[in-house]
């Protein structure tokens, strides 16, 4: 690997990082009770403009000439015959380094001439010598994908795309969560919430929005950011882009982009929004060194950087949440985490996402006053009152073309809410409605309200709760 991603840099980057992120929270974290007013709003952080450019060596990509050979020999072992531009857009190098790598592997005889191809390029096999060397690099690790970016690279990625960068205001919340009737006082605690980028409390009775609320925050922030589909750090290769985490932007192509070719080993995506549940694990929570393969899957904490976490069902996990809240009291508080490798030594990694714990449980029975400390807003997510679960049933009913009857609904609310002293919930109108519409299928009518359809639903729906 090039000095100039060294384990040095790697820290350095890390160090600058860390007090751009600390002049952020010191700015966004005064309390009301000691804040001044009358005092000026806190300029919005400025960051760097990230954008990973292509490089023309392998040099100037971080990757050393040893690494890239074992990608090349492993690559044409497991497909059995390429030519040197294919294997530079598979493997994601450099056109001209790459042949004159393969130039170096023929006079060495690991590979030959299979055929001629376009360009003056040609289709390479595997001498025997180089199914053996190949086979070696196999041992040692089987990844054959595109190339790895360097770690240090990566924390200057997250440094200039850091969440810390974005200040949402009102106008981005009310896009955001356009599609959610929230009332006006909860916008205002959600506001300063996200805008402060640390981590926030969303609680309540279930069935209240929770869990939407928390999925569509990362929208408050910008759209797109870069990540690499892998990481090399200290040798190892760490499996970053997670297609069941992460969504390429579908306006994204690998062309020119103002003038500048991109690195293709790094992808740009939406935002992350990793949403996790009762599966959740300390274990989720680090490095995964898979011995088979000797290839690390990352937790997912760094799956999600530069957007936000979302522990859902929080106090519901397999670990105590006391066990899972220790874990994270650190990065927390420093915006920093430390990760331990398969080969025993500690990696400073950045923690840079909006980390959100969802529960229908009372914070204060999950955690003691020492966590809830870092955690600086609790939001607390109510039961909608009458005019507002009107207003979901309306809203509901129009996006499953139902049509609305406000003598039904009256109807509704006497029988099956008022008669029983059952609170409203967010989630009841959709509920309801979608069992209008199974009901209208199932015997192939328009579905419509009525009260024999709402008494159907409500005597299936209500039955156990």
């Amino acid at each position: 690997m090039s000095e100039q991603f060294s384990q040095e840099a790697s820290s350095a980057a890390l160090a600058d990082r860390a007090g751009i992120l600390a002049q952020a929270v010191a700015q966004g974290s005064k309390s009301p009770a000691g804040a001044d007013t009358d005092a000026p709003e806190a300029p919005a952080l400025e960051l760097p403009t990230f954008f990973p450019e292509e490089p023309e060596t392998f040099e100037q990509a971080g990757l050393s000439d040893a690494l890239v050979e074992s990608l090349v020999l492993k690559h044409l072992f497991a497909v059995g015959a390429n030519t040197g531009r294919g294997m530079s857009r598979d493997l994601c190098l450099p056109v001209k380094s790459t042949i004159e790598l393969l130039n170096s592997l023929k006079s060495r005889q690991f590979v030959v001439y299979k055929g001629s191809a376009s360009m003056g390029d040609f289709q390479y096999v595997l001498t025997e010598s180089g199914r053996e060397r190949a086979n070696r690099y196999l041992e040692e690790c089987t990844y054959a994908g595109p190339a790895p970016v360097p770690f240090a690279r990566y924390v200057e990625s997250v440094q200039a795309q850091s969440i810390l960068g974005e200040q949402p205001g009102p106008g981005d919340l009310r896009q955001a969560f356009g599609e959610l009737l929230i009332r006006e006082e909860i916008m205002e605690q959600l506001g300063p919430a996200v805008n402060s980028g640390r981590g926030l409390f969303l609680f309540g009775n279930p069935g209240n929005g929770k869990t939407s609320i928390a999925e569509r925050i990362t929208r408050c922030f910008g759209t797109q950011i870069w990540i690499p589909r892998t990481i090399l750090v200290e040798g190892e290769i760490v499996l970053l882009f997670d297609p069941q985490c992460h969504e390429p932007d579908p306006a994204h192509r690998p062309s020119l982009i103002k003038g500048r070719a991109h690195d293709p080993r790094w992808l740009k995506i939406r935002r992350p929004t990793i949403v996790v549940g009762g599966e959740l694990t300390l274990d989720s929570l680090e490095l995964r060194y898979n011995h088979f393969t000797k290839i690390t899957e990352p937790p997912i904490q760094l799956k999600s950087n530069c957007g936000t976490l979302v522990i859902d069902d929080f106090g519901r996990q397999r670990v105590p949440p006391i066990e899972l809240l220790n874990r994270w009291i650190v990065p927390l508080e420093k915006r920093i985490d430390y990760l331990t490798m398969h080969s025993g030594k500690k990696l400073q990694v950045p923690f840079d996402q909006l980390i959100v714990f969802s529960t229908n449980l009372e914070p204060r029975e999950l955690v003691d006053d020492a966590f809830l400390r870092r955690i600086p807003y609790k939001i607390n997510v109510p039961d909608p009152n009458e005019e507002e679960f009107r207003a979901l049933l309306q809203m509901t009913a129009a996006t499953f073309e139902v049509p609305y009857d406000e003598g039904c609904v009256d109807r509704l609310i006497e029988k099956h809410y008022r008669a029983n002293n059952r609170s409203f919930r967010c989630c009841h109108p959709r509920d309801l409605i979608l069992q209008l519409v199974n009901q209208a299928r199932y015997h192939g009518d328009s579905a419509v309200m009525s009260d024999a359809g709402f008494d159907l639903a409500c005597g299936t729906y209500f039955s156990l709760l």
